[in-house]
């Protein structure tokens, strides 16, 4: 949480005043707004330091800092950390190879990550990346009811590079 600038840290000669109800004051100077905000016993805090001019409110600064930082905990606490999975194959792979690595990638979204497949290519197979594409279609039309196409297949140096994501129901 970035920390604002509080009572004496203002250093604006004027400033627009909101009161501790929200209630638009108007532009004040410092010394008024500050001697507004110890009578109401809060902190005269700068709310918009950029705009001109800055914008300052009476709150009490000590109960705000902690609901940010109560708020951010829940942020946190809400937020999904999405992994990505990588599997490999090859231009020349087996269609019971082609299952096994499918039922892994199948494990890999249902847990809610996203799937790298990559083809890689060695030598000659360069020359045929069309066989890569195929080996990349039969493997989505495997995991189709698990997972979605995310990104079209690309070749990437000497790979041809597809991403899958799992599939949501809505």
């Amino acid at each position: 949480m970035k920390e604002l600038q509080i009572n004496e840290d203002i250093r604006e000669k004027e400033v627009r005043l909101v009161d501790d109800e929200g209630n638009q004051v108007g532009v004040v100077t410092r010394v008024r707004a500050l001697e507004m905000a110890e009578e109401k016993k809060l902190d005269l805090v700068n709310v918009s330091p950029n705009s001109k001019p800055p914008v300052c409110r009476i709150m009490d600064y000590g109960k705000y800092r902690y609901d940010m930082i109560k708020k951010e905990r829940e942020a946190k606490k809400k937020q999904k950390v999405i992994n990505v999975k990588e599997l490999r194959l090859t231009p020349s792979i087996e269609t019971n190879d082609l299952k096994t690595k499918a039922n892994r990638a199948k494990e890999f979204l249902q847990n809610g990550d996203r799937v790298k497949i990559s083809v890689r290519f060695r030598g000659r197979e360069m020359g045929h990346t069309e066989m890569g594409k195929d080996v990349l279609d039969d493997f989505v039309e495997l995991i189709s009811e698990y997972g979605v196409v995310d990104k079209k297949p690309k070749i990437e140096g000497k790979s041809m590079i597809m991403f899958l994501s799992p599939k949501t129901d809505k």
